[in-house]
């Protein structure tokens, strides 16, 4: 089973990816993994990707699609994978398309996780950091310290990340609009897309996915 998995920042992407990818048995191929990846390993196309953002540039398409194109070949994709964080815009989607289509292959379907903007704003800029421990995570709404500003576990001070401020969080939901949405449409023009809620407990989310995927005749 080929999945994409597509949704706005705060959405829960890669928790999802992560539980989903479990109960499908396939790999979760993400973004942000990839790029770690090929530059901690110096692979040709981390290098290439290294040398972009030490200049403050975006990584171009074609070396993130070579990069996904090498994972996806790897032997543990053969029966299939979910992409999360690929394609981020539509010449991505369409290099995809491409790939596959070469391979003889084609996506199964393009899971949508629907969440409230003001949700996202609230779940993103509501998270608090300890400063001794970045594994150690607060939530002013959902998982408050029991002293403000005081890290429960070993009792450091909370933080703001500065990309998890709101203004910050509203440009990456604009960033979201312009360049990723527009690949929904695309995919739905190929009958591909299941939109699901991605509100309330993780576990309910993951439930919601795997029943819609079940309901599309994506899952035997």
């Amino acid at each position: 089973m080929r999945i994409v998995l597509v949704g706005p920042p705060g959405a829960g992407k890669g928790t999802q990816a992560a539980f989903l990818a479990s109960n499908l048995s396939i790999p979760h191929i993400s973004t942000g993994d990839l790029f770690r990846a090929n530059i901690s390993q110096q692979t040709d196309l981390g290098k290439l990707a290294k040398s972009y953002m030490d200049a403050g540039n975006l990584v171009p398409d074609e070396v993130t699609i070579g990069m996904a194109k090498d994972r996806m070949e790897q032997p543990d994709a053969v029966n299939g994978f979910l992409l999360d964080g690929f394609p981020r815009n539509v010449s991505q989607a369409e290099a995809l398309d491409e790939m596959l289509q070469h391979e003889g292959m084609k996506l199964d379907a393009v899971l949508d996780l629907e969440v409230p903007e003001e949700e996202v704003v609230k779940r993103i800029a509501g998270r608090r950091i300890c400063r001794n421990d970045s594994a150690h995570v607060f939530h002013v709404s959902y998982k408050a310290p029991k002293q403000e500003g005081v890290c429960d576990v070993c009792g450091g001070e909370l933080y703001q990340r500065d990309d998890d401020s709101e203004e910050t969080v509203r440009k990456r939901l604009e960033v979201y609009h312009t360049q990723t949405e527009p690949i929904i449409d695309y995919y739905k023009a190929q009958g591909l897309v299941v939109t699901i809620s991605a509100l309330g407990k993780v576990e309910d989310v993951t439930a919601r996915a795997m029943e819609a995927l079940k309901r599309e005749d994506h899952v035997a």
